[in-house]
């Protein structure tokens, strides 16, 4: 039978006939050990397949140089974009990850809050799940003085925290500015839950830019949808069948955008020529569906390295966080074939 008990000290002490504290400076690197005890150290250590319990010593320290993260999901390209630079920034400082996700659910971020509380995370990063409105969860990590970070999908008048988002309205006002200079007179926007702030946001930018451009704007016209892949689908369908159509749709993010696109396509309906399509992200699918998608460039690594950054600045003491800090960071358009009506009106004879 294997015997599965964990190498200690002790053992590499009883080997070697020395002290289990020299063995402990020896494997820290202590320069009271002579190099070639420390080298003895070491090769015995590693025949034994010693293990260093760093959970324990960070304990006593009183951190574990770990950081939480809570995303709504997983199977999001921005997501993906933005776990990407937490990691890499989090790697670079000697810093592990707990990842978990709450699947558009409060319960669920609660339930994800606490074992990060549990785990004794030194700091925190959360983008909320769609549904959350009471914030008490987070309460835990303010009264210990664990910082907590938001990014994207906020709450921006929580107290003891930092934010780091791009400017939604703005970009929903570039994004429907732009159909509006391809001649479309009717948009639809389609969005997410109006309680959080990127939708909210991005409806206000909708609603300016049709202000500024003289249109009127219509509660009718505006979508609000779970966003995801059924209700693309059924969306789609149920645009084709409106009479009259609208000429535009600017979408709350690339992958219902292009579904939507296929389910008007498989409608008979031509995109741009009958409905300009913008979508949201920069995602793969907007430069791979057919024609590519116009969109707004959302930059999730920028993002994650940033979010990273602040937190670990602020644990490290060079940069504390301030309270209730808002960080805004640069998004842009990017025009490709699905939103260009002019151009096709003009090849048309």
């Amino acid at each position: 039978m294997k015997d599965t008990r964990e190498v200690t000290i002790y053992d590499i002490a009883r080997q070697l006939h020395i002290s289990p504290a020299t063995v402990s400076r020896g494997l820290n690197n202590h320069p009271a050990v002579s190099k070639k005890t420390r080298q003895k150290i070491l090769e015995v250590a590693q025949a034994l397949g010693y293990r260093s319990n760093t959970f324990a010593s960070n304990l006593r320290k009183q951190r574990t140089n770990t950081l939480g993260v809570i995303v709504p999901k997983l199977n999001s390209h921005f997501v993906s974009a933005v776990l990407a630079g937490i990691e890499k920034v989090a790697n670079e400082a000697g810093y592990n990850l707990i990842i978990s996700q709450s699947l558009e659910s409060a319960q669920k971020e609660i339930a994800n809050a606490n074992t990060m509380f549990k785990s004794r995370v030194d700091g925190l990063i959360v983008s909320l799940a769609f549904d959350t409105q009471d914030l008490s969860h987070f309460d835990p990590f303010f009264k210990k003085g664990i910082p907590v970070i938001f990014f994207d999908r906020v709450e921006q008048h929580l107290p003891s925290s930092t934010h780091i988002i791009i400017d939604n309205q703005k970009a929903g006002y570039l994004a429907t500015e732009h159909l509006i200079e391809q001649g479309c007179r009717r948009i639809l926007h389609i969005t997410g839950n109006l309680t959080r702030n990127v939708y909210a946001d991005r409806l206000k930018g909708y609603q300016q830019a049709l202000r500024a451009h003289g249109l009127a704007f219509h509660e009718t016209d505006v979508i609000v949808s779970m966003l995801d892949e059924k209700s693309a689908w059924e969306t789609g369908r149920q645009i084709a069948a409106m009479r009259p159509l609208p000429d535009g749709l600017f979408v709350a993010n690339d992958t219902f955008a292009a579904i939507c696109m296929q389910a008007l396509k498989e409608k008979g309906i031509r995109i741009p020529e009958d409905i300009a399509i913008v979508g949201f992200n920069d995602d793969l699918v907007s430069r791979v569906v057919e024609p590519p998608l116009t969109t707004i460039h959302y930059p999730g690594q920028e993002m994650g390295e940033l979010v990273a950054r602040h937190l670990i600045n602020h644990l490290q003491g060079t940069m504390p966080l301030t309270h209730t800090h808002t960080i805004i960071i640069h998004s842009e358009l990017i025009i490709r074939q699905s939103s260009l009506r002019k151009l096709h009106q003009k090849k048309e004879p």
